[in-house]
């Protein structure tokens, strides 16, 4: 019996170690960035020594991938259901500018340092694979319902690309307007950019 209950608290304490080492590199991740963030600097924000961090995450790779997948997993992008099942086709453009762009605002603490990191590090890059494929699933549902010279035209998907992007919503957020008025803002534009 005690030793049963010596088992659990033993994995109980490697469960809290894990997450503090998980929840210490997703901190440095936001203030530095994941290229800049060491094995030694999570140990040390995780109060644990460095074998400990290796013990638990063999490779930094493996350190990146699960804390991005954590990340991930607490802060689900929208799905496309809330839009497809809820929303009337012809307001999908607003609803999924609306949703994003909350999600952008709720998240700007985190994504910048990660997102400006893709190109610094390849195994960065094809951990956001699943991201990047949401996003295109909104520009897809954005275009989808539009008239068809504006939904088959290279410009409009130029203007639709653009405005699902974190960098767009970042630039347009420093003027102080709040989501909603962003998201009109560019479903205005989406709706009367030439057809080229």
């Amino acid at each position: 019996m005690a030793r049963a209950y010596t088992k659990t608290r033993r994995a109980s304490k490697e469960q809290e170690t894990h997450h503090r080492i998980l929840s210490a590199a997703l901190a440095l991740y936001a203030a530095v960035g994941p290229s800049a963030t060491t094995i030694s600097a999570v140990a040390q924000r995780a109060s644990v020594q460095r074998l400990t961090v290796y013990r638990h995450f063999p490779q930094e790779a493996d350190l990146l991938a699960k804390s991005l997948s954590y990340w991930f997993e607490q802060n689900p992008m929208p799905n496309p259901v809330e839009w497809r099942e809820d929303v009337a086709p012809e307001n999908w453009p607003i609803a999924i500018l609306s949703m994003l762009y909350s999600y952008y605002d709720e998240t700007a603490g985190f994504l910048p340092s990660v997102l400006s990191d893709r190109n610094r590090l390849p195994e960065l890059n094809s951990l956001l694979i699943a991201h990047d494929a949401r996003l295109n699933e909104m520009q897809t549902d954005i275009l989808m319902h539009l008239p068809e010279p504006r939904r088959n035209s290279a410009l409009c998907r130029a203007v639709v690309h653009h405005a699902v992007q974190f960098s767009t919503w970042q630039s347009l957020a420093e003027n102080n307007l709040d989501t909603v008025e962003l998201a009109a803002l560019m479903e205005d534009w989406i709706q009367r950019c030439p057809v080229g």
